[in-house]
Protein backbone atom coordinates (compact mmCIF):
# COMPACT_ATOMS: atom_id res chain seq x y z
CA UNK A 1 0.00 0.00 0.00
CA UNK A 2 2.76 2.29 1.06
CA UNK A 3 5.10 1.30 -1.54
CA UNK A 4 2.78 2.40 -4.01
CA UNK A 5 2.74 6.14 -3.37
CA UNK A 6 5.32 8.61 -4.45
CA UNK A 7 7.74 10.14 -2.48
CA UNK A 8 5.37 13.28 -2.00
CA UNK A 9 2.30 11.22 -1.58
CA UNK A 10 3.83 9.19 1.01
CA UNK A 11 4.84 12.48 3.19
CA UNK A 12 1.48 13.95 2.44
CA UNK A 13 -0.57 11.14 4.03
CA UNK A 14 2.02 11.28 6.85
CA UNK A 15 2.04 14.00 7.73
CA UNK A 16 -2.32 14.00 7.16
CA UNK A 17 -2.56 11.11 9.34
CA UNK A 18 -0.06 12.08 12.04
CA UNK A 19 -0.95 15.98 12.29
CA UNK A 20 -4.83 15.34 11.86
CA UNK A 21 -4.51 13.33 14.69
CA UNK A 22 -3.19 15.72 16.98
CA UNK A 23 -5.39 18.69 15.75
CA UNK A 24 -8.17 16.59 16.85
CA UNK A 25 -6.90 15.65 19.95
CA UNK A 26 -5.79 19.34 20.95
CA UNK A 27 -9.35 20.50 19.50
CA UNK A 28 -10.96 17.82 22.09
CA UNK A 29 -8.78 18.89 24.91
CA UNK A 30 -10.06 22.78 24.53
CA UNK A 31 -13.57 21.13 24.89
CA UNK A 32 -12.38 18.90 28.26
CA UNK A 33 -10.60 21.84 29.78
CA UNK A 34 -13.17 22.87 32.10
CA UNK A 35 -13.05 19.53 33.13
CA UNK A 36 -9.42 18.90 33.52
CA UNK A 37 -9.44 18.27 37.34
CA UNK A 38 -10.46 14.53 36.34
CA UNK A 39 -9.14 14.17 33.20
CA UNK A 40 -5.80 15.59 33.44
CA UNK A 41 -4.33 13.20 35.19
CA UNK A 42 -5.22 9.84 33.67
CA UNK A 43 -4.88 11.41 30.45
CA UNK A 44 -1.76 11.89 31.39
CA UNK A 45 -0.55 8.57 32.36
CA UNK A 46 -1.88 7.18 29.06
CA UNK A 47 -0.17 9.56 26.65
CA UNK A 48 3.14 8.49 28.28
CA UNK A 49 2.75 5.40 28.28
CA UNK A 50 2.03 5.40 24.55
CA UNK A 51 4.90 7.75 23.86
CA UNK A 52 7.03 5.15 24.96
CA UNK A 53 5.96 2.23 23.01
CA UNK A 54 5.84 4.27 19.74
CA UNK A 55 9.32 4.86 20.81
CA UNK A 56 10.07 1.53 20.88
CA UNK A 57 7.80 0.86 17.65
CA UNK A 58 9.81 3.44 15.65
CA UNK A 59 13.11 2.33 16.50
CA UNK A 60 12.03 -1.27 15.65
CA UNK A 61 10.96 -0.49 12.21
CA UNK A 62 14.08 2.41 12.12
CA UNK A 63 16.19 -1.26 12.67
CA UNK A 64 14.40 -3.04 9.88
CA UNK A 65 14.59 -0.92 7.12
CA UNK A 66 17.93 0.00 7.95
CA UNK A 67 19.10 -4.04 7.83
CA UNK A 68 17.08 -4.17 4.03
CA UNK A 69 18.78 -0.88 3.08
CA UNK A 70 22.07 -2.68 4.18
CA UNK A 71 21.39 -5.52 2.13
CA UNK A 72 20.77 -3.80 -0.97
CA UNK A 73 23.92 -2.02 -0.89
CA UNK A 74 25.73 -5.46 -0.06
CA UNK A 75 24.22 -7.15 -2.80
CA UNK A 76 24.69 -4.34 -5.33
CA UNK A 77 28.58 -4.92 -4.87
CA UNK A 78 28.56 -8.78 -4.42
CA UNK A 79 27.03 -8.44 -8.22
CA UNK A 80 29.53 -5.57 -9.38
CA UNK A 81 32.56 -8.15 -8.34
CA UNK A 82 30.69 -11.27 -9.93
CA UNK A 83 30.16 -9.59 -13.05
CA UNK A 84 34.00 -7.34 -13.49
CA UNK A 85 35.23 -11.59 -12.21
CA UNK A 86 33.55 -12.97 -15.82
CA UNK A 87 34.52 -10.17 -17.73
CA UNK A 88 38.13 -10.58 -16.83
CA UNK A 89 37.66 -14.51 -17.05
CA UNK A 90 36.23 -14.25 -20.47
CA UNK A 91 38.90 -12.82 -21.48
CA UNK A 92 41.06 -15.99 -21.02
CA UNK A 93 39.02 -18.12 -23.12
CA UNK A 94 39.35 -18.76 -27.23
CA UNK A 95 37.68 -17.13 -30.15
CA UNK A 96 34.93 -16.34 -30.93
CA UNK A 97 33.48 -17.17 -27.48
CA UNK A 98 35.85 -14.74 -26.31
CA UNK A 99 34.60 -11.56 -28.42
CA UNK A 100 31.07 -12.34 -28.02
CA UNK A 101 31.02 -12.51 -24.36
CA UNK A 102 32.74 -9.47 -23.98
CA UNK A 103 30.40 -8.04 -25.79
CA UNK A 104 27.53 -9.39 -23.41
CA UNK A 105 29.14 -8.67 -20.70
CA UNK A 106 28.66 -5.17 -21.49
CA UNK A 107 25.06 -5.11 -22.45
CA UNK A 108 24.50 -7.52 -19.24
CA UNK A 109 25.81 -4.82 -17.14
CA UNK A 110 24.20 -1.79 -18.42
CA UNK A 111 21.07 -3.70 -17.87
CA UNK A 112 22.25 -4.24 -13.72
CA UNK A 113 22.65 -0.44 -14.00
CA UNK A 114 19.32 0.09 -14.89
CA UNK A 115 18.03 -1.88 -12.38
CA UNK A 116 19.28 0.78 -9.51
CA UNK A 117 17.21 3.17 -10.98
CA UNK A 118 13.61 1.11 -11.54
CA UNK A 119 11.26 0.35 -9.25
CA UNK A 120 11.12 -2.73 -7.78
CA UNK A 121 7.74 -4.73 -9.17
CA UNK A 122 7.47 -2.29 -11.80
CA UNK A 123 6.57 -3.50 -15.41
CA UNK A 124 9.79 -1.78 -16.15
CA UNK A 125 11.95 -3.49 -14.23
CA UNK A 126 10.44 -7.16 -15.61
CA UNK A 127 11.24 -6.02 -18.69
CA UNK A 128 14.61 -5.66 -17.73
CA UNK A 129 15.06 -8.58 -15.44
CA UNK A 130 13.29 -10.04 -18.48
CA UNK A 131 16.38 -9.05 -21.02
CA UNK A 132 19.22 -10.02 -18.56
CA UNK A 133 17.54 -13.45 -18.43
CA UNK A 134 18.01 -13.73 -21.92
CA UNK A 135 21.51 -12.64 -21.66
CA UNK A 136 22.36 -15.24 -19.36
CA UNK A 137 21.21 -17.95 -21.48
CA UNK A 138 23.10 -16.51 -24.39
CA UNK A 139 26.18 -16.01 -22.04
CA UNK A 140 25.75 -19.68 -20.57
CA UNK A 141 25.59 -21.08 -24.08
CA UNK A 142 28.83 -19.38 -25.16
CA UNK A 143 30.20 -20.55 -21.74
CA UNK A 144 29.34 -24.38 -22.69
CA UNK A 145 30.81 -23.96 -26.16
CA UNK A 146 34.40 -22.88 -24.39
CA UNK A 147 34.59 -25.93 -21.90
CA UNK A 148 33.35 -28.08 -25.08
CA UNK A 149 36.32 -26.67 -27.66
CA UNK A 150 38.79 -26.88 -24.81
CA UNK A 151 37.66 -29.57 -22.17
CA UNK A 152 40.85 -29.92 -20.32
CA UNK A 153 41.52 -26.50 -20.13
CA UNK A 154 41.19 -24.29 -16.68
CA UNK A 155 40.13 -21.11 -18.00
CA UNK A 156 36.84 -21.73 -19.86
CA UNK A 157 35.85 -23.70 -16.55
CA UNK A 158 36.59 -20.71 -14.33
CA UNK A 159 34.64 -18.45 -16.56
CA UNK A 160 31.38 -20.94 -16.17
CA UNK A 161 32.45 -21.00 -12.69
CA UNK A 162 32.16 -17.24 -11.96
CA UNK A 163 29.00 -16.83 -14.72
CA UNK A 164 27.47 -19.22 -12.29
CA UNK A 165 28.28 -16.57 -9.26
CA UNK A 166 27.04 -13.80 -11.53
CA UNK A 167 23.77 -15.29 -12.54
CA UNK A 168 23.01 -15.84 -8.61
CA UNK A 169 24.59 -13.02 -7.14
CA UNK A 170 21.94 -11.08 -9.58
CA UNK A 171 18.98 -13.38 -8.12
CA UNK A 172 20.34 -12.69 -4.61
CA UNK A 173 20.19 -8.70 -5.46
CA UNK A 174 16.22 -8.20 -6.55
CA UNK A 175 15.62 -10.70 -3.73
CA UNK A 176 17.38 -8.15 -1.87
CA UNK A 177 15.12 -5.37 -3.52
CA UNK A 178 11.87 -6.46 -3.01
CA UNK A 179 12.52 -7.07 0.29
CA UNK A 180 10.82 -4.86 2.00
CA UNK A 181 9.18 -4.12 5.57
CA UNK A 182 5.59 -6.04 6.17
CA UNK A 183 3.00 -2.99 5.79
CA UNK A 184 1.45 -4.43 8.66
CA UNK A 185 5.08 -3.25 10.92
CA UNK A 186 4.69 0.36 8.89
CA UNK A 187 0.52 0.77 9.46
CA UNK A 188 1.58 -0.28 12.91
CA UNK A 189 3.92 2.31 13.48
CA UNK A 190 1.97 5.04 11.51
CA UNK A 191 -1.32 4.41 13.75
CA UNK A 192 0.15 4.22 16.96
CA UNK A 193 2.05 7.39 16.32
CA UNK A 194 -1.48 9.22 15.50
CA UNK A 195 -2.72 7.88 18.62
CA UNK A 196 0.31 8.99 21.08
CA UNK A 197 0.18 12.53 18.96
CA UNK A 198 -3.36 12.41 19.48
CA UNK A 199 -3.35 11.71 23.20
CA UNK A 200 -0.45 14.30 23.62
CA UNK A 201 -2.21 17.51 22.21
CA UNK A 202 -5.26 16.49 23.87
CA UNK A 203 -2.99 16.25 27.45
CA UNK A 204 -1.27 19.20 26.70
CA UNK A 205 -4.55 20.92 25.54
CA UNK A 206 -6.17 20.16 28.90
CA UNK A 207 -3.49 21.99 30.86
CA UNK A 208 -4.08 24.62 29.11
CA UNK A 209 -0.20 24.86 27.06
CA UNK A 210 -0.01 26.20 23.52
CA UNK A 211 0.42 24.32 20.22
CA UNK A 212 3.76 24.70 19.33
CA UNK A 213 5.16 21.51 21.37
CA UNK A 214 2.55 18.99 19.79
CA UNK A 215 3.28 20.30 16.19
CA UNK A 216 6.64 20.26 17.14
CA UNK A 217 6.35 16.99 18.03
CA UNK A 218 4.10 15.85 15.41
CA UNK A 219 6.85 16.90 13.14
CA UNK A 220 9.33 15.06 14.78
CA UNK A 221 7.75 11.60 14.97
CA UNK A 222 6.30 12.62 11.21
CA UNK A 223 9.99 12.65 10.01
CA UNK A 224 11.37 9.69 11.86
CA UNK A 225 8.48 7.42 10.07
CA UNK A 226 9.59 9.41 6.55
CA UNK A 227 13.13 8.05 7.34
CA UNK A 228 11.86 4.83 8.12
CA UNK A 229 10.13 4.80 4.76
CA UNK A 230 12.40 6.19 2.58
CA UNK A 231 15.10 3.17 3.57
CA UNK A 232 12.43 1.10 2.69
CA UNK A 233 12.20 2.32 -1.51
CA UNK A 234 16.02 1.95 -2.75
CA UNK A 235 15.04 3.32 -5.58
CA UNK A 236 12.89 6.46 -4.83
CA UNK A 237 13.18 9.24 -2.08
CA UNK A 238 16.43 10.74 -0.71
CA UNK A 239 18.26 7.78 0.34
CA UNK A 240 18.78 5.38 -2.64
CA UNK A 241 21.02 2.24 -2.64
CA UNK A 242 23.92 3.58 -4.93
CA UNK A 243 24.92 2.03 -8.28
CA UNK A 244 28.41 3.62 -7.57
CA UNK A 245 29.69 0.25 -7.83
CA UNK A 246 28.23 -1.04 -11.22
CA UNK A 247 29.45 2.26 -12.71
CA UNK A 248 33.12 1.90 -11.68
CA UNK A 249 32.79 -1.70 -13.18
CA UNK A 250 31.40 -0.59 -16.01
CA UNK A 251 33.80 1.90 -16.62
CA UNK A 252 36.70 -0.27 -16.64
CA UNK A 253 35.04 -2.68 -19.15
CA UNK A 254 34.98 0.09 -21.30
CA UNK A 255 38.98 0.22 -21.85
CA UNK A 256 40.06 -2.75 -24.64
CA UNK A 257 40.36 -5.97 -22.68
CA UNK A 258 43.71 -6.81 -20.30
CA UNK A 259 44.32 -10.17 -21.93
CA UNK A 260 43.97 -11.71 -25.03
CA UNK A 261 42.89 -14.87 -25.27
CA UNK A 262 44.38 -18.50 -26.60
Amino acid sequence: MFFSLSSWQLALVIFAIVGGSAALGFAIGVYLREHSDSYREPFGVLQGALLGLVALLLAFGLSLALGRYEDRRAATVAEANAIGTSFLRAQLVAEPERTKSLALLRHYIDLAIRVAYEIPGSSSMARTTAAEGVLQRRLWRLGGRSIATAPIASAPRLYVDSLNETFDDQLARLSSLNNRVPNAVLTVEVIAAALALGLLALHISILGRGLAPVLLAAALVSVLLLVTFDLDRPTRGLIKVPAAPLLAERTSMSFPPAASGP
